[in-house]
């Protein structure tokens, strides 16, 4: 006999798994992950960090929501994050103040005395900063357990190696053949499979939003001297590079964004030459080994906002993609709203002042595929 489920959430990643959890006390919950094992991707490749002004003004109310939960459990440890920029960038600077005056983020300026203090050995040039007080780790495999953990509690099935093949609507459910693993029925398919979404979509009729994979290299290097435990998130204002300290190490990442088509990824030589040529240009440390690399992909709406909700055509079908680099920081705001949404709930203190028109999929007045 065919099982019915209440919701079925494809792919178990961040995203899948907090909005799994959160749907737990709503109805019979499957999460259906094509992997062997849940994270695989981006979830288990994020630099693990949480600042304030990423993403942008639109973003910042999710980060400043998810935040209670996030230190209340314990996945948060403090950093601080520091902007850096240029002579001859002030007007960056002001912009990028201006920019975000209004949406309750912490940001001191510093001159260059101050920059030196935070991140000794930079060059002669940088001469501006700005520094993020409430920057934090984050502890990503921690908040990932945790969203499984409370989805098992919540008898939320986790099955992995379950790719979906095909799906179809028949009558008021779903119809969902995930191949040689079998077949489920649902009232609803929850689409949160990240670089896949668009892919989803397809598959259960949809027209795809243009959900875009984006590549984000990251590479581990032993220093000289050693990265200072205390260091903060070190971002360069224009973007073009980030790098934190890691357990006496040091990563870095040039900040790329490559468009991919949804994979395994993996990291290109040049993107590593890249970053490493931009961190000589920061500071005077020496580079004395590259000590491991990887890549992960980070998946952006056509406006880079998240999507969240119902698609305007296809019954039942709903989107919660699009999360960028930030849906690791968002994901307990983004996850309650996405439940409340999905379920018909109220909301509550954590999401009520979030703005939903920002994020549903409706912006893009979907016709049908």
């Amino acid at each position: 006999m065919t099982e019915v489920f209440d919701f079925a959430v494809i792919g178990a990643g961040m995203a899948g798994a907090s909005i799994a959890a959160e749907l737990a006390p709503h109805g019979r919950v499957l999460l259906a992950e094509a992997e062997d094992r849940p994270g695989y991707h981006t979830t288990g490749r994020s630099a693990a960090f949480r600042e304030e002004c990423y993403g942008g003004p639109d973003i910042v109310p999710l980060t400043l929501a998810s935040g209670p939960y996030l230190q209340d459990g314990g996945f948060l440890t403090p950093r601080g994050g520091l902007y850096v920029a240029r002579t001859g960038q002030e007007e960056e600077i002001e912009s990028f103040l201006e920019r975000f005056a209004d949406a309750g983020v912490t940001i001191r300026r510093l001159n260059r005395a101050g920059l030196e203090q935070m991140l000794p050995g930079v060059l002669p040039g940088w001469d501006h900063a700005l520094s993020q007080p409430n920057c934090a780790d984050i502890d990503v495999g921690g908040l990932h357990q945790h969203y499984l953990s409370l989805a098992r509690q919540g008898d939320v099935e986790l099955r992995t190696r379950h790719r979906l093949v095909s799906a179809e609507r028949d009558g008021a459910e779903w119809r969902l053949d995930f191949g040689t693993t079998g077949e489920v029925r649902a009232a609803v398919v929850i689409n949160a499979a990240g670089a896949w979404a668009d892919s989803v979509a397809q598959l259960c009729g949809a027209r795809p939003i243009g959900i875009q994979p984006l590549r984000r290299t990251v590479a581990q290097l032993r220093v000289n001297p050693a990265a200072p435990a205390d260091l903060p998130l070190t971002l360069d204002l224009s973007g073009d590079f980030y790098f934190r300290p890691e357990s006496g190490k040091l990563w870095l990442s040039p900040h790329d964004e490559t468009p991919s088509e949804p994979c395994d990824a993996a990291p290109e030589e040049m993107d590593i030459a890249l970053a490493i040529d931009r961190f000589q240009n920061v500071v005077d440390w020496e580079i004395e080994a590259v000590e491991h690399k990887w890549a992960g992909l980070r998946s952006f709406s056509p406006d880079r906002l998240p999507v969240y909700g119902f698609d305007p055509v296809v019954d039942g079908f709903f989107w919660f993609a699009g999360q960028g680099g930030y849906g690791i920081q968002t994901a307990p705001a983004a996850a309650r709203l996405g439940a409340q949404l999905a379920s018909g709930q109220d909301r509550d203190a954590m999401t009520d002042a979030l703005d939903v028109k920002l994020y549903t999929p409706d912006r893009f007045a979907l016709p049908v595929a």
